[in-house]
């Protein structure tokens, strides 16, 4: 090998490995961590829940039609949105945590998961007609949430099915049934341990933050996500409020 190709392979090994080491992310000890509180509220005009008519396997899924709230709103609190800093590199625990998502009754429960990054999602079809869990990867595009297909499995008879999931640019999965319309649900993909899933009233908490400034995110699976920035003081507390429309 020349000395050019050498020097070649070099850089090549450094700026990967430099690369990989940037996407990792490290746990360590968090010093003098400060807290970040806030609420996530919806100022807008609450819609009705959408409405989907049942015509097939009535046996398991029931009959008429059935109304799935996309939008849940309590004395303005937004509910089904998870709070995340984004792209934190090192702080407190990451453990394991998959996602499992039963198909029973022709519903997805729970209706929103949250799984790590990584880690596996189990399908578990607890009904005894065909499912197909087509998942979706959400990528905020403008305004707009772009999906694009993570996985799509049928399951035509009770059982379970596992997937390792690997979110490069979006956040969240939206999950659907391809054989059942009326099948809704949602995954948040944590890529770090600073999220959390609001309460009823839209609040919540995240502790343990590395002091620093950071790029803070919410995220609603039919809404989208919103941003914003703030500095985390040692032993402080920031407070950040999310409103959508």
């Amino acid at each position: 090998m020349t000395t050019s190709k050498r020097l070649c392979t070099a850089l090549f090994s450094l700026v990967f490995s430099t690369g990989a080491l940037a996407a990792s992310y490290q746990e360590v000890d968090v010093k003098d961590g400060g807290t970040v509180t806030g609420k996530v509220t919806f100022s807008g005009t609450d819609q009705p829940p959408r409405p989907y008519s049942v015509t097939k396997d009535n046996s398991v899924c029931g009959t008429g039609t059935r109304e799935i709230d996309f939008i849940k709103v309590n004395d303005g609190g937004l509910s089904d949105v998870v709070v995340f800093l984004d792209r934190v590199n090192q702080g407190k625990a990451f453990p394991s945590k998959p996602a499992v998502v039963d198909q029973q009754e022709c519903y997805f429960l729970p209706y929103l998961s949250v799984m790590h990054n990584r880690d596996t999602i189990s399908s578990i079809n607890k009904d005894t007609v065909l499912h197909n869990i087509h998942t979706y990867e959400q990528i905020q595009a403008g305004k707009k949430l772009a999906k694009k297909t993570v996985f799509n499995l049928s399951q035509p008879e009770p059982g379970t099915l596992t997937k390792k999931v690997v979110l490069k640019r979006g956040n969240a999965m939206k999950l659907e049934c391809d054989a059942h319309d009326f099948m809704h649900a949602f995954v948040f993909v944590a890529k770090n341990p600073y999220y959390a899933v609001v309460n009823n009233d839209g609040s919540f908490t995240i502790d343990a933050v590395p002091p620093g400034k950071y790029k803070i995110k919410s995220w609603h699976g039919t809404l989208g996500e919103q941003s914003a920035s703030i500095e985390v003081l040692p032993n402080g507390t920031a407070n950040v409020s999310f409103d959508y429309k």
